[in-house]
């Protein structure tokens, strides 16, 4: 797979970096910035926005990203996904306030 492969539009479903059962959705938008780098754009549940850069080798993406929480703190993280197909990516992620026992878990579907 290259990583030309991987541009375009995902639908998301993942679970937050603690011990809740709760679930997420929403959108990931993977382009390229000028260098060749990949750019992510996260749409979580409508409301939360969150950006990253990230690259690729081995079928294996790592994006580190950030946000702005409700509070007006900015969080940063990073996710790892394994790319099973230009179509399919199954990833986990951990952010720098999160509960270090835990991996948010993320699954991205064309």
């Amino acid at each position: 797979m290259k990583k030309e492969d991987l541009i375009g539009n995902y639908q998301i479903i993942g679970s937050n970096q603690d011990n809740s059962e709760n679930t997420y959705k929403g959108t990931l938008s993977l382009s390229f910035d000028e260098s060749g780098r990949i750019l992510a754009k996260w749409l979580i549940n409508k409301s939360q926005e969150q950006f990253g850069v990230g690259f690729f080798k081995n079928n294996i993406l790592v994006i580190n990203f950030q946000y702005q929480g409700d509070e007006n703190t900015a969080y940063f993280g990073t996710v790892v996904y394994t790319c099973i197909s230009k179509d399919i990516l199954e990833g986990f992620w951990s952010e720098e306030f999160g509960d270090p026992e835990f991996l948010g878990e993320e699954n991205c579907f064309r």
